[in-house]
């Protein structure tokens, strides 16, 4: 023990030590001040007033009037207590007994996270909790209330005969959460009751008990665990008892797995027993559900990865009959060391089974060999040269083939390739920025004809023709398709680029084919022998500031075929955010054309006060989508949300629906949620 003071006192007859004036003891990691300080040799305690506070290890400060401890300071009675927690919360009674320096038991306490007013610090906080004892047990990390009130603003509002809620050194702890509660036009009132089960240090897991007055009652179960080599997780819910008769739900589980350095395991698990059933419980709006499994190995300069891929369509228009099963899909990698003129091989290999109850069958072989020289011109231009062959083998069933019959058997195709890439940067270097004017040309080459009817055309059926696959030795996204015959791709790119970081960039480009071969789809914007002219815009001086323009129009005409903006702007004390979207529909596509725009705007307002809008508009249409609005207000112990939403949207058994909620979060307690749809 450790004792300091400005003034020492020692009665040898009765065995008192007095110290006064900045008294400190210090015992282990425990720390006392008093502004007098008695010990008693033949007790053992240590009596403390004036200005008395005990520092816990832990960092929780305890204060009193007048404090009674023993010497090893565990043990204490203190009059008119004050704690103040780790996270700044408080409790005051007007007495208190601690016992073995983990249990104090106090009497007519309160609590509350609330920061006292500074010009008045006798009003009552915004919320606090009153009881006639308290105990916090720092063993079991509890804080226990008996015959509680909740007052708010001073004015009691809720009792409870009991309650406890985990002390601030607690992260997880098992027990009911908050609940919630509201309603719709569809499902009525809702009502959820969640319990949380802290399992272990690795895994928990939460269990919500679901009751709905129009659509049946369930639950929704979520388990998460990680491992010494990966982590898992999985939500699920179940619902029924509605008016249909039948049971719904849906599942959505993931898995990561690190089996060495070399090798990873995974899984995606994404399925739903009704299209509908997602959206109208609240659990997203996704338009098709993808499960995988799969294997992966990185080593060196190789990649090898193993697939399996089964998909759930939800729109009106999917047809489960035609939906693939993808078993297996098998990805091998490689890029060689360089070699003795600077270049380096490379080879892609993929192998594919695709299944279906209903439709074409397809088995695909493809392997492709390539080498590139990288090097640099006496210019100062840079040069890429590609050498490449296509060698892809199929067997497909039931083939359906444009004006002919369905196909059934074997094809194929070789397809070699070369390519050369040009660039030429010039650079101009300021005290503040720099200037980048960069030239490009890609000449290509390969034969004409390499896409045969009776090549299923599985992963290539969109095409997306902009600025990121300009230069792209195969404009089509996938392997089915190859880009044939002779082709020139140019642009230019500037850009000025700031020291501090900001920049701002431009890019101009189109492709010239001398031969179409009716390749590309019409509405692609490849279908002519000069492409469209491709452009993209971006802004970025600083961190309040980032829009990026793409677009696309006709080299004849210049009429738009795709625009999209997309905005990031502002400070906290006002930022808005946008996406516009217009794209042509392309002949032939799953898609077709469509315009819209996606905003919002939020603003700090100020230091308690925050607001946003949000809304979904469909430009074709002429018609909103979806609308929202947010008013937040957060303090130091209190989270009041009010939140307002319209979708305007209909698919089947889904109609267009209003809902306003009101969220309450009383920090350090819990949630309490209520909603009214209409």
């Amino acid at each position: 023990m450790q004792l300091s003071a400005d003034e020492m006192r020692y009665d040898q007859e009765q065995g008192l030590v007095t110290a006064s004036g900045n008294v400190e003891i210090i015992h282990g990691q425990r720390r006392l001040r008093a502004n007098t300080v008695t010990y008693n040799q033949k007790t053992d305690i240590v009596s403390a007033t004036g200005n008395v506070s005990l520092t816990e290890p832990g960092g929780e400060r305890i204060f009193g009037d007048r404090m009674e401890i023993t010497g090893d300071l565990r043990d204490a009675t203190i009059e008119a207590i004050g704690i103040i927690m780790t996270d700044r919360s408080r409790i005051a009674a007007a007495g208190a007994r601690r016992s073995a320096g983990v249990v104090t038991e106090m009497r007519q306490g309160v609590y509350s996270p609330c920061e006292l007013c500074k010009t008045d610090p006798t009003r009552p906080p915004l919320w606090q909790v009153k009881a006639v004892k308290i105990v916090h047990d720092a063993d079991t990390k509890t804080i226990e209330y008996r015959d509680a009130w909740l007052e708010v603003f001073g004015v009691p509002v809720a009792y409870t005969p009991y309650f406890s809620h985990p002390d601030p050194t607690v992260k997880r702890k098992s027990g009911f959460l908050a609940p919630s509660f509201g309603g719709s036009s569809d499902l009525g009132f809702v009502g959820k009751v969640p319990y949380y089960f802290n399992i272990s240090p690795s895994q928990d897991a939460t269990v919500t008990a679901l009751a709905t007055a129009e659509a049946g009652s369930g639950g929704i179960g979520e388990y998460r665990q990680r491992f010494s080599n990966g982590r898992l997780e999985a939500t699920g819910s179940l619902v029924g008892g509605d008016s249909e008769k039948e049971v719904r739900g849906h599942i959505d589980a993931k898995g990561r797995f690190d089996l060495d350095d070399t090798w990873r395991l995974g899984f995606d698990v994404n399925r739903t027993t009704d299209d509908t059933y997602l959206r109208r419980y609240g659990f997203g709006s996704p338009n098709s559900l993808n499960s995988r499994l799969f294997s992966e190995g990185f080593r060196k300069r190789n990649y090898f990865a193993v697939n399996a891929y089964a998909f759930q369509g939800l729109r009106a228009t999917d047809d489960p009959g035609l939906e693939p099963l993808v078993l297996p899909m098998v990805d091998f990698n490689h890029v060689g060391e360089t070699d003795r003129f600077g270049g380096e091989t490379v080879l892609d290999v993929n192998l594919l089974a695709i299944t279906r109850t209903d439709g074409s069958d397809t088995r695909r072989l493809s392997i492709r060999p390539g080498w590139r020289l990288p090097f640099i011109g006496p210019l100062g231009d840079a040069y890429k040269v590609s050498l490449s062959l296509n060698g892809d083998f199929y067997h497909v069933d039931e083939l359906e083939r444009e004006g002919k019959t369905k196909f059934t058997g074997a094809s194929g195709r070789v397809v070699p390739q070369v390519m050369v890439d040009w660039r030429y940067p010039f650079v101009k270097a300021g005290a503040t920025f720099n200037h980048i004017v960069e030239p490009i040309a890609v000449v290509a080459y390969s034969p004409n004809g390499g896409n045969s009817l009776n090549i299923p055309n599985e992963d290539s059926r969109e095409i997306e023709f902009d600025d990121t696959n300009l230069f792209s030795s195969n404009k089509f996204s996938g392997i089915d398709r190859v880009e044939g015959g002779a082709r020139v791709n140019y642009g230019v790119k500037w850009g000025v680029y700031g020291k501090g970081g900001g920049s701002t960039s431009f890019f101009v480009g189109q492709s010239y084919r001398p031969r179409s071969d009716g390749t590309f789809a019409t509405g692609t914007g490849l279908e002519e022998n000069f492409s469209d002219i491709v452009g993209r815009v971006r802004i970025s001086p600083g961190p309040y500031l980032n829009l990026v323009y793409r677009t696309r129009f006709d080299a004849d005409n210049l009429t738009q075929k795709r625009n999209e903006v997309a905005l990031a702007a502002g400070v906290p004390a006002l930022s808005v955010s946008a996406n516009y979207l217009f794209i042509v529909g392309q002949q032939d596509s799953e898609f077709g054309g469509r315009e819209e725009i996606v905003y919002s705007a939020s603003s700090r307002l100020n230091r308690f006060w925050r607001i946003a809008f949000s809304g979904v508009n469909d430009l074709v249409a002429n018609e909103t989508r979806a609308v929202g609005a947010q008013l937040i207000y957060e303090n130091e112990c209190i989270v009041l949300t009010t939140d307002a939403r319209r979708t305007f949207f209909e698919d089947r058994d889904l109609k267009p629906s209003d809902q306003i909620s009101f969220h309450v979060v009383l920090k350090t307690l819990g949630e309490v949620r209520t909603g009214i749809s209409p």
